[in-house]
């Protein structure tokens, strides 16, 4: 009980300084809370909805995370020039006038409360609210945040599927055009290349058999004919008898040198040049050449006038023919030479032109994927066109409000007024923990460590107790009327407390 009488003339003793706290703020909320004025909240609902075409039969070309469209929507709504426009279209701000484009930004984001829902298997929720001086205003607001909220969503739908749209049409005109130059290259190579093409291959390696066998024939028929012409011509000159032109006389080495030819001839069909079976073959048949060739043979161009007439024509038939056979000879090694040139190119032709190939096929590939790009991009943007993706949808649109949302006056001057109390109290409380003064007993003993024996108080006179009372009184009189009188001289003269304090929420962006 002394404990509580203690502190009670503690606070008595601190009564000037709890007063005026107290009584200030308890006053200012009182005021705030009569002088606000009326505050009409207006709301709307929108939800992200899904595409109404399925993904599997035709995706969308403006696919965008439902979360991630309304966070992009809120930034862009609450953007400078949109809350300017519409703030100076519908004159929302009561004193708007006399605020500077900055305050007026901050005034209607302020105002503006925007909240988002999502969850997994969850449609996405948006719920926007705007705070007013009337309802007509805040539904006003409101309606053209969902025009624009309406307006930014299909531009962005579209134009993403217009962009995307364009981007594939230039590809795959682009595609082909590549198309086009790697076609023309290829064939440009092939029509320059016709004779040596890895195509025809297989058919000039057989018409290459079939040449070489050939002029070893005509080589074959050329030996024959000179040496029955020769023959023909000793036996005229030793028994001056004509031989039939059909009997052939060859000598051992010229038999086996045309054995040796032909052996030769079957084994270029089957090997190469460098096959040891040709090599030797080969060998053999210059060595029989060797000793062939210092055998006497006729030339056919050597005109021999045996005086015989049955003679001379067989002989002249034979040279004709001999002529004839060595000019195809010649023809035919010349189309093998030119043949054999083409094999030997062919090799690197194919290199080339699987190199041609390949790069065409590649963008060919591309060019495949582009059209089927394009055909899913062009879907894509008539859904995006006729509204059938995924967009944002109104709920619940904008209603005028009937009755003030804002203040709750009850509550701001009930809470004003606990928290001017509680300022007070906090300050006494803190300037007694400042306060190192000895004034109980206790105090002597805690602070020096020594019990006194006895303690005499302060005792006052009649006078001191009068002129302490009169001051406390006077001190109280004046902060109980100066307070009050100094807070509605600032509320009538200066500025009403309502403006201050819609300032003061604007700049901190916060609403009661």
């Amino acid at each position: 009980m002394a404990d509580l009488k203690y502190y009670f003339s503690i606070f008595l003793r601190r009564l000037p300084y709890f007063l005026p706290v107290a009584l200030v703020i308890a006053a200012v909320s009182i005021i705030v809370a009569v002088a606000l004025p009326p505050a009409y909240v207006s709301q709307m609902q929108l939800i992200v909805e899904s595409s109404q075409i399925p993904g599997e039969l035709a995706a969308p070309t403006a696919s965008t995370p439902a979360q991630e469209q309304l966070q992009v929507v809120e930034q862009r709504l609450l953007t400078r020039t949109n809350l300017l426009d519409i703030a100076n279209r519908l004159k929302v701000l009561d004193n708007q006038a006399s605020l500077n484009p900055d305050e007026i930004v901050a005034a209607m984001r302020s105002r503006s409360v925007i909240s988002t829902s999502s969850g997994r298997d969850e449609a996405s929720l948006m719920l926007l609210s705007f705070e007013a001086g009337s309802g007509e205003k805040a539904a006003a607001v409101l309606n053209e945040y969902l025009t624009l909220i309406q307006q930014e969503d299909i531009q962005s739908r579209t134009g993403r599927a217009a962009q995307t749209l364009e981007f594939f049409e230039q590809e795959v005109t682009r595609l082909s055009g590549e198309l086009a130059e790697k076609s023309a290259s290829i064939l440009a190579f092939k029509t320059a290349n016709s004779d040596a093409l890895p195509d025809s291959l297989d058919y000039r390696l057989g018409q290459q058999t079939q040449l070489q066998d050939r002029v070893g024939q005509l080589d074959r028929d050329i030996f024959n004919l000179s040496s029955q012409r020769l023959r023909m011509v000793e036996v005229f000159q030793t028994t001056g008898q004509v031989a039939s032109s059909r009997v052939e006389a060859l000598t051992p080495e010229q038999q086996q040198l045309e054995t040796l030819r032909a052996e030769l001839s079957d084994a270029l069909a089957i090997y190469s040049d460098e096959n040891p079976r040709v090599k030797v073959l080969k060998a053999r048949i210059s060595q029989v050449e060797q000793i062939v060739s210092v055998q006497p043979v006729a030339d056919p161009k050597e005109e021999v006038q045996t005086g015989n007439s049955m003679l001379d024509f067989q002989l002249t038939e034979i040279d004709t023919r001999i002529v004839s056979l060595k000019e195809e000879k010649t023809t035919a090694a010349g189309a093998l030479a030119k043949l054999e040139a083409t094999i030997k190119k062919t090799p690197a032709n194919s290199i080339r032109l699987d190199e041609l190939t390949l790069n065409y096929q590649n963008i060919q590939l591309q060019y495949n994927s582009a059209v089927d790009r394009l055909a899913k991009a062009s879907a894509g943007e008539r859904i995006e066109f006729m509204s059938r993706g995924q967009k944002i949808s109104v709920i619940e649109p904008p209603a005028v409000p009937n009755e003030p949302t804002k203040p709750n006056r009850l509550l701001i001057a009930g809470g004003g007024s606990a928290f001017g109390l509680l300022a007070g109290l906090g300050l006494v409380v803190l300037l007694e923990v400042l306060n190192r003064a000895i004034r109980r007993p206790q105090d002597l003993v805690r602070a020096l460590g020594v019990a006194p024996i006895a303690t005499i108080p302060y005792v006052q006179t009649r006078g001191e107790v009068f002129a302490r009372r009169g001051r406390k009184l006077l001190l109280t009189l004046l902060i109980l009327v100066c307070v009050p009188a100094a807070i509605y001289a600032i509320h009538t003269f200066y500025q009403p407390l309502d403006l201050i304090a819609e300032k003061i929420m604007n700049k901190i962006g916060v609403r009661w």
